[in-house]
């Protein structure tokens, strides 16, 4: 009897009653974990009550309501900025003319030649007139000088360059103008440079000696 026939004898001699019954429990094995499968969709489904699915999509609808106006403001915000200082480069670079005609003064003033003659006269009149003009275009865009002279130093509008004894005026007074600072508005372009004056040597070694006899 070769092997085909004796494979076949083997099924043949199995009762069809088993084969049924693991057909029987095969089937409900995949039965039930199909109703595990549907029954933990239809837990997840059942865990959210209308109730809660509305309150979910308000939630999330609040949360988009505010994301958009947030981007409002700031749009807002920047197209503001924009219109009050887009300037704000242009006049930073323009603040260099005003430096180079003050330079031009100094140095047209220095100028041993020059000095007391009707020529020097006549150009520093124009020097000034240009100088004033374009203060009045800065002033009419907002462009102001920073005030320093007799102003105690401020960190915010003022870079001190060096300290001047001087008793006359509290310690920390500006009472020399290096180079003139200028605000846009409410927004520093350059602060000014500036000296500020300090007690006298003597005069603090003096205070020194009084502390140390008190």
């Amino acid at each position: 009897m070769d092997n085909d026939e004796l494979k076949k004898n083997s099924n043949d001699s199995i009762p069809e009653e088993e084969l049924n019954t693991e057909e029987v429990e095969n089937a409900s094995a995949d039965q039930e974990s199909e109703d595990k499968n549907s029954g933990s969709e239809k837990e997840e489904v059942e865990k959210l009550t209308p109730e809660e699915e509305l309150k979910q999509i308000k939630d999330k609808l609040a949360r988009t309501f505010a994301e958009m106006e947030n981007q409002r403001r700031r749009f807002e915000k920047e197209k503001e900025d924009a219109y009050e200082y887009g300037g704000y480069s242009f006049a930073k670079e323009a603040l260099n003319l005003l430096d180079n005609l003050e330079r031009s003064k100094a140095a047209l003033e220095n100028d041993e030649k020059l000095k007391d003659t009707e020529a020097l006269k006549k150009i520093l009149e124009h020097l000034n007139i240009i100088n004033n003009d374009m203060l009045s275009i800065f002033k009419k865009n907002n462009i102001e000088p920073v005030k320093s002279i007799n102003e105690k130093l401020d960190p915010n509008l003022h870079q001190a360059m060096m300290e001047i004894e001087d008793d006359t005026k509290e310690p920390g007074t500006i009472i020399q103008e290096i180079q003139k600072g200028f605000m846009m508005k409410d927004r520093l372009l350059r602060p000014s440079l500036v000296g500020v004056s300090k007690k006298k040597a003597k005069e603090v070694e003096k205070e020194d000696q009084k502390d140390e006899k008190n």
